[in-house]
């Protein structure tokens, strides 16, 4: 190891650099105004004029200044975190693109408020509790993100009840005064599958649904059964899965048995999709010819499977901006931005396809 001597006028160079740091009495001065006046424009807070906020922006530019992470917490009283506790099981955790796009989407949008992200994984209901009570009692963070919605979830009164904000990452129909609710019309990408599929000549269209106890799992399930009632259509057979390519594999094994098998599934996820595709293959049928597939995410798979996959297309990235502006916004007591998120997308490819009757037409 080389280790350099130290420079004769390293005391020196020591104190100029010590003198020429920069701080909040510097923008003060050069602003003329008080250290008081420079702190509320920085944490967004009123009682400072126009005028003076330009003044004060202005100063810190030329200084090149901004407050620390650090400090911005303690003026504020705040942790300068928000918090997400995800609760899945592993193999589904490692195989659904979801959550890196959200939380992608959230570092986004955090990053611009100086606030961090505090990640949790949880194997059961009891773990995930105790993470939201510990988030509290040490006050690690100011928010929380609710993933995951379930039927009759009490998270968003109990993170209430615990002095947490909290953003419900779900339908806007999940919202209730407990939390803002934040989410993609997931039913919307649903009905034009079904009407996409419809307009090929299917009449037996199944349905394989992910968990039930989520709320977005049920969305997806009333949305298929709505539009074929809407069609006029027989509403077709449901099978439950878990989003795994595993139970999206099974389900469809379970279909194809059926002794009316249905020319199209619309799947709760791509992954089970894909699954499906493959399982559908290994018995001989053939997708589109014989079976049209339409998945539910457009991960970045979905192009590149065989055929490439027709599915719903969620822009989760913007999701998770939008979700992480409005907690900070919460947390400091504004009012929060206006949420216009991108509308889902519905992105044919050449997993569907016309039935027998109607390409022999």
């Amino acid at each position: 190891m080389i280790e350099s001597e130290p420079s004769p006028n390293g005391a020196a160079e020591a104190e100029s650099s010590s003198r020429k740091r920069v701080v909040i009495g510097d923008v003060a001065a050069r602003a003329g105004v008080s250290k008081s006046a420079v702190s509320f424009v920085f944490n967004n807070r009123s009682g400072v004029s126009a005028s003076a906020r330009e003044r004060i922006l202005r100063a810190a530019d030329e200084l090149g200044w901004r407050p620390s992470a650090r400090a911005r917490a303690l003026s504020r009283s705040h942790a300068q975190a928000v918090g997400l506790v995800i609760r899945r099981d592993p193999e589904l955790l490692s195989t659904d693109p979801f959550f890196p796009q959200f939380m992608a989407g959230v570092e986004i949008g955090l990053t611009a408020h100086d606030y961090s992200l505090v990640l949790q994984v949880v194997a059961d209901e009891q773990s995930e509790r105790a993470a939201y009570h510990r988030f509290a009692d040490a006050s690690r963070v100011d928010g929380v993100f609710l993933t995951d919605v379930r039927i009759g979830d009490t998270r968003p009164q109990d993170a209430r009840e615990l002095g947490l904000r909290a953003v419900v990452i779900a339908p806007e129909d999940a919202a209730s005064d407990d939390g803002v609710a934040i989410g993609m019309n997931d039913s919307d990408g649903v009905r034009r599958a079904v009407h996409h599929l419809h307009s090929l000549g299917h009449r037996r269209i199944a349905h394989v649904m992910g968990a039930p106890m989520y709320v977005h799992t049920e969305a997806r399930r009333r949305a298929w059964r709505e539009a074929l009632v809407d069609l006029g259509l027989p509403v077709g057979t449901v099978v439950t899965a878990d989003f795994t390519g595993a139970s999206g594999a099974r389900a469809t094994h379970e279909l194809l048995d059926l002794p009316e098998p249905p020319t199209a599934i619309v799947y709760g996820n791509d992954l089970m999709a894909i699954a499906g595709v493959s399982a559908a293959t290994d018995r001989g049928v053939r997708v589109p010819e014989d079976l049209s597939v339409v998945g539910f995410d457009d991960i970045p798979l979905a192009p590149y499977a065989l055929p490439p996959l027709t599915t719903v297309r969620q822009n989760v990235v913007a999701w998770g901006t939008a979700a992480a502006q409005t907690l900070v916004a919460l947390v400091e007591g504004r009012q929060p931005p206006t949420v216009r998120l991108p509308p889902v997308e519905f992105v044919v490819r050449g997993s569907t396809g016309p039935t027998r009757d109607r390409r022999h037409a």
